[in-house]
């Protein structure tokens, strides 16, 4: 990028509060986390930003969409961190920042189009207890651990029996529904708000929906969406370029 920063103006402070607040939550789980921003300025009446990161924890790619008050075009990765820092959230605006070397994963994104409705996914009750029970064995099962055998591998081993799990009828992988728990977009929907980050400006016909786009899953809610490749590790995917 050349020339004057890009300063995005946001629709208004809560969609900057909230972009802040995803940007928190990826830092937390990585202090250097790197995040690809996507907008387009194809005329339509709803222009928004994708932002799109990767908590290691949970082998997921994660996005927010944030609705902007005026089109700009932006596509580059930059730090999470000073994204963050630049965000006015009373102005409702945010300075993007130099382009950083992104990680593998920031060049190689889920299809933008494509998406459709899977069945299987069960309430949002039912959701939220299904992610508290496998967390709560998790945490049993490692704390059980005699010292000699609560090694990262006996760990890792653990993880991937709990995290691997279908989310009811789907072939969803629970890690996906806890990333999703863990980075703020499991909440009780305020509003119904259009969640255009896979291009196609459809709103939501319920607060969390389950998508489906080749390999591709998506749980997608209204405050973000949580990406896997079906029955594989997103570190070792071979994906669709962006």
């Amino acid at each position: 990028m050349t020339g004057l920063p890009v300063r995005p103006a946001f629709a208004d402070a809560g969609e900057a509060a909230d972009l802040a607040a995803f940007l928190a939550r990826l830092i937390h789980y990585d202090r250097a986390a790197a995040v690809r921003l996507q907008a387009r300025a194809d005329g339509g009446t709803e222009q928004s930003l994708a932002v799109f990161g990767r908590p290691p924890s949970f082998e997921v790619l994660a996005v927010r969409s944030a609705r902007l008050a005026a089109p700009v075009e932006l596509d580059i990765t930059v730090s999470a961190g000073e994204l963050l820092e630049s965000i006015d959230e009373q102005g409702a605006t945010a300075t993007v920042p130099a382009a950083v070397t992104g990680p593998p994963w920031a060049g190689l994104l889920p299809p933008r189009s494509g998406w459709r409705q899977l069945p299987g996914l069960p309430s949002p009750e039912a959701l939220h207890s299904a992610v508290a029970a496998v967390v709560a064995e998790f945490r049993a099962r490692t704390e059980e651990l005699p010292a000699d055998r609560r090694t990262r591998a006996e760990l890792d081993r653990i993880g991937r029996e709990i995290w691997t799990r279908p989310v009811g009828d789907t072939a969803l992988p629970v890690r996906a529904a806890h990333a999703a728990q863990s980075l703020g977009f499991l909440r009780p929907v305020r509003v119904t708000v259009p969640d255009l980050s896979d291009g196609t400006g459809a709103g939501h016909p319920g607060p969390y929906t389950l998508l489906g786009a080749g390999s591709w899953l998506r749980l997608r809610t209204p405050y973000g969406s949580t990406v896997v490749r079906a029955a594989s590790a997103l570190g070792g995917l071979s994906v669709t370029p962006a």
